[in-house]
């Protein structure tokens, strides 16, 4: 099952170009030009990983970011033009999982996707269980009070 990105961004031409970028990389693309609908198909679809742009007339990244964290975990990748460390704090401070300046070389965007993917299946695929140690042995041992 190929890896679902939904991208949100109130330009266009961006979510076009990321779509089309991303295609070509074998992932399953959704794009959104208005955050409020982005938030909703977050819920409905339930990507691998959201692509977030932090300036949006409707609602900012900050809103967008804090409204998916109210019903999931899902990776969200912030990409923006703004280059502040002060920023980039705050929006992985609200729920954020990684942050990325544009333009970005596609290379690098799609390793950091594949990264996010990677990490949340391990979480996901966490043994439920507790695991018991591996003995050699068969012989229970000695019962010590």
């Amino acid at each position: 099952m190929p890896t679902k990105i939904l991208v949100i961004d109130d330009d266009i031409a961006i979510t076009e170009l990321m779509s089309m970028l991303l295609k070509t990389h074998g992932f399953d693309v959704v794009t959104s030009n208005v955050s409020t609908e982005g938030v909703e198909l977050a819920q409905k679809i339930y990507p691998n990983v959201v692509l977030l742009d932090l300036m949006m007339p409707d609602m900012d990244g900050w809103q967008v970011c804090s409204a998916i964290r109210t019903f999931s975990n899902i990776p969200i990748l912030i990409l923006s033009a703004i280059n502040n460390p002060t920023i980039i704090a705050s929006i992985l401070d609200a729920g954020a999982d990684d942050y990325l300046v544009k333009p970005v070389p596609s290379s690098v965007l799609v390793a950091h996707i594949r990264k996010m993917v990677r990490q949340t299946d391990v979480f996901e695929n966490e043994p439920k269980k507790k695991i018991v140690p591996f003995r050699s042995n068969t012989q229970p041992l000695p019962f010590r009070p």
